[in-house]
């Protein structure tokens, strides 16, 4: 009783004491140069850009587990998805890819809705499991028909440099909001299959979709060039070259003593920060409205008691299909997001450690159910986690200086770049242990 009353009074204190400190390290990252920071605002923008980033990721997963409950662990086929929207929507489009297989490429697609909606039609109207498999065996078929020939022409054309069917050179930011919606169109998917499952074989269909989505970005070289790449992706923001030559931006450079090139790299990368703080505190401000609105104390109802919930009338299912959706679209909206920040769409580098295991070690350290700390935990392990990658080899050349030159010291000194997976576990281990409901709990 004594210990619980503790911990609540130091709880008011946690968050303000562990926000302070990490504003330390990012003055620290951005001033001092030695062998534990890199003295350089440019690589402590571009850490804080990637963990605003992060944070967003972090409330989409916390509306999902912190709000209802909800084990997805196909966070990173979500952003994979999101990642999709810059290239279809903000890429100019490509020459001749339309002319060789687009009508046919959309034909086909809308003809796979259809078979999908004609056999559900089935099962509902007749309740015949062979009539159902009959009408998707027959429209597989025709799908293929239909979507072969069309990728194929669109993959054959120009295959060196595109090989895609390219975009529809919208503004960049639009793609931000598609990429919720073409995630929200999957999680509505995943979400009427999976939903109705049990905790952990949801857990285990999210983990086994989202590779399939990783799978299929992979190998469907007309969506997005597969493993060749995307980029040269449009910017929301200035391009360093174009600064560099722009005169009144060079004596703005000069009278801050800094030098040009160095100058327009902190400028572009305020300028991310920026944008994405606007997208970051308008979800922040959102969530905490759904929260603290009936509908946010109907999901932590249902969450803590799904059979009481339901015994009052709660569709439990369709509401869990509901956050669900919006945590997804998040996702989906980070997912492009970090695709325009990067200038690349890569599908060979989502992989599940760093983009689900590492969102829910930020989750479980911020506190899940609590917004703000959602954010927090996730700059934090961000931060951490690029970090660890310096100052793990750093901290094992200090700790086998000692030791005489032998198999053992070389063995250390080699596995030292996987300090960073070891400093996760320690810290999610210390923060279950001194703090279980994470450093800001849920109120």
């Amino acid at each position: 009783m004594a210990t619980n009353r503790q911990a609540a009074a130091s709880s008011p204190w946690r968050a303000p004491i562990v926000l302070a400190i990490l504003a330390v390290l990012f003055v620290l990252e951005g001033t001092v140069r030695n062998s534990m920071f890199s003295g350089s605002w440019n690589t402590a923008l571009a850490i804080l850009n990637m963990g605003l980033i992060s944070a967003i990721v972090a409330l989409g997963v916390n509306m999902q587990w912190g709000y209802a409950g909800l084990f997805n662990v196909g966070v990173v086929g979500f952003l994979a998805i999101g990642g999709l929207a810059p290239v279809l929507v903000s890429l100019p489009p490509v020459e001749g890819a339309w002319d060789a297989g687009g009508p046919r490429l959309i034909l086909s697609l809308l003809v796979g809705i259809g078979i999908l909606a004609a056999a559900k039609i089935v099962y509902t109207r007749w309740r015949k499991g062979w009539l159902v498999a009959l009408v998707l065996i027959a429209g597989f078929f025709l799908f293929r028909n239909l979507f072969d020939p069309a990728v194929i022409a669109i993959e054959a054309n120009n295959p060196a440099r595109h090989g895609n069917i390219g975009g529809l050179g919208m503004p960049v930011l639009t793609s931000w909001l598609v990429g919720g919606l073409f995630a929200a169109a999957a999680a509505w998917a995943i979400g009427k299959v999976a939903l109705g499952l049990r905790s952990d074989y949801l857990a285990i269909a999210t983990l086994g979709i989202g590779e399939i989505v990783v799978a299929v970005m992979r190998n469907e070289e007309w969506l997005a060039r597969g493993v060749m790449n995307v980029t040269s992706i449009p910017r929301p923001v200035a391009y360093e070259i174009d600064l560099q030559r722009n005169p009144e931006f060079v004596d703005f450079a000069a009278g801050w003593g800094l030098p040009v090139a160095e100058a327009s790299g902190i400028w572009v990368k305020l300028s991310y920060m920026s944008l994405f703080l606007v997208v970051l505190l308008t979800i922040i401000l959102l969530a905490e409205l759904a929260l603290k609105s009936p509908w946010g104390r109907m999901m932590r109802a249902i969450r803590d008691n799904e059979t009481a919930a339901e015994a009052m009338g709660k569709n439990v299912t369709g509401r869990h299909l509901q956050v669900f959706i919006l945590g997804s679209v998040v996702i989906g909206i980070a997912g492009a997001m970090m695709v325009t920040l990067d200038g690349l769409l890569a599908p060979t580098s989502y992989n599940p450690l760093r983009y689900t295991f590492l969102i829910w070690v930020m989750v479980i350290v911020g506190g899940s159910g609590n917004n703000w700390g959602a954010v927090l935990g996730a700059v934090l392990i961000w931060f951490l986690w690029i970090k660890a990658e310096v100052w793990g080899p750093a901290l094992i050349a200090l700790l086998t200086g000692p030791m005489a030159d032998g198999p053992l010291k070389a063995h250390l000194l080699e596995s030292a770049p996987h300090m960073r997976f070891i400093a996760m576990g320690a810290v999610l281990l210390l923060v279950l242990r001194f703090a279980p409901r994470g450093l800001v709990p849920e109120r």
